[in-house]
């Protein structure tokens, strides 16, 4: 690899975010919302709103502002990969919100993160049919969803619980004596994996984040924690620790959690730690964030993992620099480990996982910072690994799956992505370390945080707000 050095100006034509207009380069005094929105904004979003040159600001589908702090980033530092500029330089805190609002009040729709399951989706070609299994019943912010045979999937619960779908219809007693996980903003329950051999030994593989204290508090010391246990009679029993991180490496007001797991067809458990918001600790081997894993099923180190006899690495890394890896799939033909990884604003990559591999961050990155800000002038630098693809601005990727079923022939070998912030499911289609063509089979419903495919072909997926499990067939 080369190493490539951008300016701050590079940088902004490769985000294709673009210079703010000339007539706005002085800082605005004015603190009348209608009136700054006239001055700054009329001229492409149309005086009533409607729409010149950029697209109208009344409407109902808001892809990228979704809610009042979607908005309001939106506003203050653009969009990368669009026209919507940062207008940060010339509008305060204050004047940004006002604007916000001032767009808000017009709506007939707010905008929100509220979406309903409708039972079809209409493709250019075809028509799912969209069954809610969740509907007799609450369930809080679905997290994963694996099937432990034909018959039933067992559901991870955000919010600290397993529950049951048992013939299609959601069960109403969570699992007993599960772990209490740390919850505060995007904490909790997160990914599940089902032993290969689970039809002898039971086991079942649980991601959470844990607290050092037995509070739910942003002040308590958390780290993602990956645990095994088995199910009796709905109880949660044997529990046994695979990975827990040393309570020094535990972090107080921490964020991307991670956590994917994944079996290979070597039986190899690989699983995710996000940066935990700790950008210096990424590329240290003695810190668990930034990283993807891999160990035996009881724990154990496999003795090729690319760190074992590094004086002071953790010797469970498989690689490093992942910001926040959401989503995981073993290619069906080379066996290749195919990963999301959560970019920033912007920048959401594919990587295909390498033992030992680097791929970057936040040393380089395609993407910016939540607040604007530039998070490296890298895109890439000598020894990490450049991705597949990337998408800006960051669709926020979560799961992915090969489809392998027969339901939909034509899609065999595609590969699945699950989008929370544009709530999409993606079909890539692959050749070699090429993604050739994506198409979009389902969107508008929800936040898609799993998908997986059923022995009949259906894709189920997992989606939160609303929260909902839904089975994907074809339809009339």
């Amino acid at each position: 690899m080369t190493r490539s050095l951008r300016s701050l100006r590079d940088i902004a034509v490769a985000l294709s975010v673009l210079t703010i207009p000339s007539y706005a380069q002085e800082i605005v005094e004015e603190t009348d919302p209608e009136s700054i929105y006239l001055q700054y904004c009329a001229a492409c979003h149309g005086r009533n709103l409607e729409g010149v040159n950029a697209g109208p600001l009344i409407k109902e589908d808001w892809t990228y502002g979704r809610n009042p702090a979607q908005m309001y980033r939106a506003i203050m530092y653009g969009i990368p990969g669009t026209d919507m500029v940062a207008w940060s330089a010339v509008l305060n805190e204050r004047q940004g919100r006002a604007l916000r609002d001032y767009i808000i009040e017009k709506q007939t729709v707010p905008p929100n993160n509220e979406r309903e399951v409708l039972p079809r989706f209409e493709l250019a070609d075809r028509v799912l049919k969209i069954d809610n299994l969740t509907s007799g019943g609450p369930i809080d912010t679905p997290w994963s969803i694996e099937f432990v045979d034909e018959r039933r999937i067992l559901v991870s619960e955000r919010s600290g619980a397993l529950r049951w779908i048992v013939d299609g219809e959601l069960q109403s007693q969570a699992v007993q004596g599960t772990p209490d996980p740390l919850l505060y903003g995007t904490s909790g329950y997160m990914d599940l994996a089902i032993d290969p051999d689970y039809e002898r030994n039971g086991w079942v593989y649980l991601a959470y984040s844990h607290g050092l204290e037995d509070r739910d508090e942003r002040s308590v010391p958390g780290m993602t924690k990956i645990v095994r246990a088995r199910i009796d009679e709905n109880r949660w029993i044997d529990e046994q620790t695979l990975f827990e991180a040393s309570p020094e490496n535990y972090v107080a007001s921490g964020g991307r959690w991670g956590c994917r797991l994944l079996f290979d067809r070597d039986d190899y458990l690989y699983f995710s730690i996000g940066d935990m918001g700790l950008n210096d600790d990424v590329q240290r081997l003695s810190k668990p964030v930034g990283k993807w894993f891999r160990i035996h099923k009881d724990g154990s180190i496999p003795q090729d993992n690319p760190f074992v006899g590094t004086p002071g690495a953790l010797p469970q890394i498989f690689t490093i620099g992942n910001r926040n890896g959401q989503g995981i799939a073993q290619h069906p033909e080379t066996g290749e480990l195919w990963a999301t990884d959560h970019g920033p604003m912007g920048g959401d990559e594919l990587n295909v996982l390498v033992n030992g591999a680097n791929y970057g961050w936040p040393l380089a990155s395609y993407g910016i910072d939540y607040s604007g800000e530039i998070v490296t002038e890298l895109t890439e630098f000598e020894g990490a690994v450049q991705p597949i693809t990337y998408w800006t601005p960051s669709p926020a990727l979560a799961a992915a799956e090969f489809y392998q079923g027969d339901l939909f022939p034509d899609w065999k070998g595609s590969l699945l992505v699950t989008a929370l912030a544009f709530e999409e499911i993606k079909r890539l289609e692959i050749e070699g370390h090429r993604v050739v063509s994506e198409e979009i089979i389902l969107k508008g419903m929800g936040r898609v945080r799993d998908v997986k495919i059923g022995s009949d072909g259906s894709i189920y997926a997992a989606l939160n707000r609303p929260d909902a499990i839904i089975r994907i067939t074809l339809g009339d």
